[in-house]
C-alpha cells in the first residue's frame, strides 16, 4: 500500500489525477478513505484521526476514513471549510469483477475492483437535504466577457431557477452581490478582481455552444420564448452548463427555462452598500442581527429564500411592486384567513428542493412523498382560496399554477405507501394494492418466514435444544444457532444438519429445509424489490415530464408565503403600505429601524421614531449632533425603509410616500480591507468615488462622516467639496451626517440643502442622548461628554477640555476652520484648471538646466534669458 506500484495506488494516484485539485474521497468497501496530503487536510477539519497505512515504517501513506452512511455529515464540514470533494465509487461489485478478469485473462487474485470519479461536490452544486440551508438559496454563478460587455449566468440547483443578465464591468462585483454565489467559474484568464473564483477552459464559454445547450435542455428551436438574450448571456450560460455536467459527471441536474433580468428592474446596490445595511448578513457574518432575520415571518424554507431573493434586489417596476403590496394587504386585512394559510403552508415539504434532487437522480422514495403530499396540499390552498372574492392581480396570477396536477398526484397516492423511506434499497415504500403482483411475492416471502418461524420451533422440538436459535446476517444469510454445549449433538452425521461455523459462544449449522426456505426468501424479496425499483423509475420519469409545472406550483407556494409573512409582519410591528410613485421625493413619518427597533423591544425598550421629507426642494440633508446620537441609525433606517418598500413589503412608519430609486448607496462605517492593501480611509474614499461617479437624480444616497479617517482640514476640505458635488452634480435625495459644523455654511450657497441635528442635552453634568431629529444646525459637540459615558478617566476627559478651550479660542480669534469658504464659489465654479504661476515657470526652468553641460556663453546667453522673463513676468 505504501508503495506507488500497488494496483491500488496505481488506481488512486490516476483517480486523484482527474479530481483536479479536489479531496478525493476513495470508497474501500464501507468508508470512503483519503490519503496523503488530502488525508492530513481533511482530518484537520474533520477532528478525526490521522492513521497510517503501509509495512514501509519509514516512508507510511498517511490515511484517514468516514463511514460511507454518515459521508453528508462529513462532506458539510469539508464544504463549508472551503473544500471541494470528489466521489470515487465502485462501479463494479467483486463477481463482476472476477468475471471481467478471466474475460481479460488476468489472474483473478490480482483483479481490483473498478473504481470512477461519479460525482463533484462542491459549494454551488448540492442538492442533498442535508448540506443544504432550508432557508438559504444556494447559488452557482457563471461570469464571462465578451466585447467588453459582462454575461452572468446563476443558478440554484437544488431549484433549478436559472438567471441569465448581463452588466457594465464596473458593475460586477455589484451583480455578483445581488445574487450572492457560493461558487463562481469564469474563463481561464478572467481579469477582474473577484475573489476565489475556479477557473475553467476558456473554450466552455462559447455563445453558440450556451445557445445549443439551452435549446437541447429545454427541446425547443429558439429560445425567443424565454427572453431575447445576448451573446454574452449566452456565454456565461455555456460556461455554467459546462461546469455543471462536468461536476455531475454527464448528468445535469434540474434546470428551467432561463428568466432574463434586465439591469434596469432592480434597484442597483453595491457590495459595500450590501454589507452596510446588512441586509441578509449582518456585519459579524450571520443572520442575526441582519434585516432578513427582523423580517422574515415565512413558515417555510422556500418563502425564506424567495424573501431573500426579494430584499437582495428590490425592483424598480412601479407596477411590478405595486402588485406584490397589493397582495400583502389583501392578506394583511384578513387576519383570519392569513392564520388559516400560514397554518396549511406551514406543514408543506420543501417540493422545489425534493424536484431537484429527483431530476439530478438523487432522488428517494420519501423526495417522491414529499412532492405528491406538496401537491396535493398546493390544490387544497388553490380551492380555498377561489372561494374568496376580490382577489388582487398578483393572486389571480398564483392560483392557476397551484393546481393542474391532479392525475400525478392520485397516481403517487396510489403508488406510494403514506410516509415512503429516505433510501430505496429495501424496498418498503409502494403500497400495497397498487401492483397485484408485487403483493404476491411479498406474499410468499411473508410465508416463508413464516415458514422458518416454525421451522424453528420443529427443530427446538426435535432436538429438545430450547436455546436453538435461527438467524440471519449479511454474510452467511440464515443459519441454526446453539450453545457451545449442544453442538455436539447436531454434529453427528445424520443428524440433518451441516456445521459451518464455530465461535466462543455459538456454533451455527445449516439444513437442507431452511435452506429451501431460505431461497424462497431471498427469490421472492429480491424479485419485489427488482418490482418496487421499477416503479420507482416509473414514477420518476413522471415527475421529471411535469418538472416546469411542479416548478411554477412550488414558486407560487413561496411567493404566497412571503406575502402572508410580510402582512404578518406589518401585523406585528404596525408596519405601513408604503406609496411608490415616480416623483423624486421621500416622506416618511415616525420612520424606525427594523433591526434596532427588534432589539430594543426584546430588551422592553422604546424605539424613537423620526420623520423624513425630502424632495425636489430639500434632497439633500445635512446632519449634525454627538456621536451615539442615532445619526447612523436614521440614515440606514431611510434606506432600508425604501429597500422593503421596493421589494414588495410593508414598512416600519405610520405613513412613507416613497419616489422610485433606481440606485441605493450607503456610505456608513468603514473597515480596513488589509487583503487589498487599502486602510479605512482608503476604503471610505473608494466608497465616495463610487457614489459619486454613479449616483443619478433618482438615486438616495446616506453618507456618514466623510473625510473623517485624515487630517482635520483635508477631511473638511473633502467633505464640503462632496456635499457640494452630491448637490450640484449628481442632484439626488441624500442624507448626510458629518460633525463639521462648518458644513452649516453650505446652507447660504446650496438652495435645496437643508440642516437638522439630532438633540442632546446635558443635565447636572450628564449627557441625555433624546434620538430626536430636528431642524437647524447642532448647536454644539458633544464629544467631550461621550467621552466621558465610555469611561475615558476624568484627568483625561479634564486635560480635553482645557485643549478644547484653547482651541476654541484660537477659532475665535481667527474665525475657524472654515474661514473664507463662505466667499468660495460653488463646486462647479472652480472645476477649471489652474493656471501655472510664473514662479512655478521659473522653477521648472531651473530644475530642468544640466549646469555641468553649460559652456561659459551658453551660461551667459541663460542668464540674460532668464533676466528678460523675469522682467517681463510678475512674480
Amino acid at each position: 500500500m505504501a508503495g506507488k506500484s500497488t494496483p491500488m495506488m496505481e488506481q488512486y494516484h490516476a483517480l486523484k489525477q482527474e479530481a483536479e485539485g479536489c479531496l478525493l474521497f476513495y470508497r474501500m468497501g464501507d468508508f470512503f478513505e483519503l490519503f496523503f496530503e488530502d488525508a492530513k487536510i481533511a482530518s484537520g477539519i474533520l477532528d478525526i484521526a490521522l492513521t497510517a497505512r503501509g509495512k514501509d515504517q519509514d516512508n507510511p501513506v498517511p490515511m484517514c476514513g468516514v463511514p460511507v452512511h454518515a459521508a453528508e455529515g462529513y462532506l458539510a464540514k469539508l464544504i463549508k471549510a472551503g473544500c471541494r470533494v470528489a466521489i470515487a465509487e465502485q462501479v463494479e461489485t467483486p463477481e463482476e469483477a472476477k468475471i471481467r478478469a478471466k474475460k481479460e485473462g488476468t489472474p483473478v487474485s490480482k483483479t481490483l475492483v473498478k473504481r470512477d470519479i461519479v460525482r463533484f461536490v462542491t459549494a454551488g452544486t448540492l442538492t442533498e437535504e442535508a448540506l443544504l440551508e432550508p432557508r438559504r438559496a444556494n447559488v452557482l454563478a457563471a461570469i464571462c466577457e465578451v466585447r467588453g460587455a459582462i454575461g452572468i449566468a446563476s443558478c440554484d440547483i437544488s431549484t433549478g431557477q436559472m438567471i441569465l443578465q448581463r452588466c457594465e464591468p464596473l458593475d460586477v462585483n455589484a451583480s455578483l452581490a445581488q445574487i450572492g454565489a457560493s461558487e463562481v467559474v469564469a474563463p481561464e484568464g478572467f481579469n477582474r478582481a473577484i475573489d476565489d473564483v475556479i477557473e475553467r477552459p476558456r473554450g466552455d464559454f462559447g455563445s453558440d455552444d450556451g445557445e445549443r445547450q439551452l435549446k437541447a435542455i429545454h427541446e425547443v428551436k429558439t429560445l425567443d420564448a424565454f427572453g431575447d438574450f445576448t451573446r454574452e448571456m449566452l456565454a456565461a450560460a455555456g460556461g455554467l452548463i459546462t461546469y455543471l455536467d462536468h461536476v455531475g459527471r454527464g448528468n445535469l441536474p434540474l434546470l428551467l427555462p432561463p428568466q432574463l433580468r434586465a439591469s434596469d428592474a432592480q434597484m442597483a446596490m453595491d457590495e459595500a452598500t450590501r454589507a452596510s445595511l446588512e441586509i441578509l448578513t449582518s456585519q459579524q457574518g450571520g443572520r442575526a442581527g441582519s434585516l432578513i432575520a427582523a423580517v422574515d415571518r415565512c413558515v417555510t424554507g422556500a418563502g425564506a429564500r424567495q424573501l431573500a431573493d426579494d430584499l437582495a434586489a428590490p425592483l424598480c417596476d412601479l407596477i411590478a411592486i405595486s402588485e406584490r403590496l397589493a397582495l400583502v394587504q389583501y392578506l394583511h386585512q384578513d387576519p383570519l384567513l392569513r392564520a388559516d394559510l400560514r397554518e396549511v403552508l406551514r406543514a408543506l415539504p420543501d417540493i422545489g428542493r425534493a424536484l431537484g434532487r429527483v431530476v439530478a437522480g438523487r432522488g428517494s422514495p420519501r423526495d417522491l412523498g414529499q412532492i405528491r403530499d406538496g401537491l396535493a396540499e398546493a390544490r387544497r390552498i388553490r380551492d380555498f382560496l377561489s372561494q374568496k372574492s376580490d382577489h388582487p392581480t398578483l393572486l389571480e396570477r398564483l392560483l392557476p399554477a397551484m393546481g393542474g396536477h391532479g392525475a400525478l398526484v392520485d397516481l403517487m397516492q396510489r403508488a406510494l405507501v403514506a410516509s415512503p423511506p429516505t433510501e430505496r434499497q429495501n424496498g418498503g415504500f409502494i403500497a400495497e394494492g397498487y401492483d397485484a403482483a408485487l403483493d404476491e411475492l411479498r406474499q410468499v416471502s411473508g410465508n416463508a418466514r413464516r415458514a422458518i418461524a416454525a421451522l424453528e420451533a420443529r427443530y427446538r422440538e426435535d432436538t429438545g435444544i430450547a436455546s436453538l436459535k435461527i438467524k440471519h446476517n449479511g454474510v452467511l444469510g440464515y443459519f441454526i444457532e446453539v450453545p457451545p454445549k449442544h453442538a455436539d449433538a447436531l454434529m453427528v452425521p445424520d443428524s440433518g444438519f451441516t456445521h459451518r461455523q464455530t465461535m466462543a459462544s455459538a456454533v451455527r449449522f445449516n439444513s437442507l429445509s431452511l435452506h429451501e426456505e431460505a431461497g424462497r426468501i431471498a427469490e421472492a424479496g429480491g424479485h419485489a424489490l427488482t418490482a418496487e425499483e421499477a416503479h420507482f423509475e416509473d414514477l420518476t420519469d413522471q415527475v421529471i415530464a411535469a418538472r416546469q409545472a411542479i416548478a411554477a406550483t412550488a414558486s407560487a407556494l413561496a411567493r404566497l408565503d412571503v406575502s402572508a409573512g410580510q402582512a404578518e409582519r406589518a401585523a406585528e410591528g404596525d408596519w405601513c403600505k408604503p406609496d411608490i410613485c415616480k416623483d423624486s421625493c421621500l416622506d416618511i413619518a415616525a420612520g424606525r429601524h427594523p433591526v434596532v427597533e427588534a432589539a430594543l423591544a426584546a430588551s422592553d425598550d422604546r424605539f424613537v421614531a423620526n420623520d423624513c421629507a425630502l424632495s425636489e426642494e430639500d434632497r439633500l440633508w445635512l446632519i449634525g449632533g454627538p456621536n451615539m446620537g442615532g445619526k447612523s441609525t436614521f440614515l440606514r433606517q431611510n434606506a432600508l425603509i425604501i429597500l422593503l418598500a421596493q421589494a414588495g413589503g410593508f414598512v416600519p412608519a405610520s405613513s412613507a410616500t416613497i419616489g422610485l430609486v433606481d440606485r441605493l448607496f450607503s456610505r456608513v462605517g468603514a473597515s480596513d480591507n488589509l487583503a487589498r492593501g487599502r486602510s479605512t480611509f482608503m476604503v471610505e474614499m473608494v466608497e465616495t468615488a463610487a457614489i459619486l461617479s454613479q449616483a443619478t437624480e433618482r438615486s438616495f444616497v446616506i453618507l456618514d462622516e466623510v473625510g473623517r479617517g485624515t487630517s482635520t482640514y483635508d477631511g473638511l476640505a473633502l467633505a464640503w467639496a462632496v456635499v457640494e458635488a452630491v448637490h450640484e452634480t449628481n442632484r439626488c435625495r441624500c442624507l448626510f451626517a458629518t460633525h463639521y459644523h462648518e458644513l452649516a455654511r453650505l446652507a447660504d450657497s446650496c438652495d435645496a440643502l437643508s440642516l437638522h441635528h439630532v438633540r442632546a442635552r446635558e443635565w447636572k453634568g450628564d449627557l441625555v442622548l433624546l434620538h430626536e431629529l430636528a431642524e437647524g444646525p447642532a448647536d454644539r459637540s458633544y464629544g467631550l461628554a461621550v467621552a466621558r459615558l465610555a469611561g475615558i478617566p476624568k484627568p483625561v476627559v479634564s486635560r480635553a477640555k482645557s485643549v478644547l478651550d484653547k482651541l476654541e479660542k484660537g477659532r475665535a480669534e481667527t474665525g475657524g476652520l472654515a474661514a473664507g469658504l463662505g466667499d468660495l464659489p460653488l463646486f462647479a465654479a472652480v472645476a477649471e484648471p489652474e493656471e501655472e504661476s510664473a514662479d512655478t515657470k521659473l522653477r521648472q526652468q531651473f530644475e530642468q538646466l544640466d549646469l555641468d553641460a553649460l559652456s561659459p556663453r551658453d551660461a551667459l546667453e541663460l542668464l540674460y534669458e532668464l533676466k528678460r522673463t523675469a522682467e517681463s513676468t510678475e512674480i
